[in-house]
């Protein structure tokens, strides 16, 4: 019986987008939403929560509506699109991040500085008193304490 409504189930989603990395997003969205909904109806009653209680419902809706949308749409490339907007902008937040943390850890060894000429970063290791520092992209040569 579940065999049958398994194959019934794949033959409705040929021709369909299905879920992908924004979806599941949505999908932990939604998730967390709706507990912090639940908590809130269920252990606060001020009528500041009750109204952050509604708006969440609302919002839950509307999440609910946008993710079985994406999930039954027929329009392939436009929601490719959406999930690699979203990638994109979710490549752009951790590289940021992730280049901070990086930057942090190097500063132990290493002191970091620009060049007055281009801006580019320079990394000097630490501990070799005063040098003189030449660019490799302009070739600017500067006098720095590393």
């Amino acid at each position: 019986m579940f065999k049958n409504l398994h194959y019934r189930f794949a033959l409705f989603m040929q021709g369909r987008y299905g879920t992908d990395q924004l979806s599941r997003f949505l999908s932990v969205i939604l998730i967390v939403l709706i507990l912090l909904e639940w908590i809130c109806n269920r252990f606060l009653a001020f009528p500041g929560v009750l109204l952050f209680v509604r708006a969440a419902g609302f919002i839950n809706m509307i999440l609910l509506f946008v993710l079985y949308f994406r999930t039954f749409s027929r329009n392939i490339p436009k929601r490719y699109a959406e999930n690699q907007k979203f990638l994109e902008l979710k490549s752009r937040l951790s590289s940021f991040f992730g280049k901070t943390h990086r930057g942090s850890s190097q500063r132990i060894e290493y002191h970091i500085y620009k060049c007055p000429q281009c801006s580019q970063k320079i990394r000097i290791p630490q501990g070799k008193g005063r040098i003189i520092v030449r660019c490799p992209k302009c070739g600017t040569e500067f006098m720095k304490q590393s």
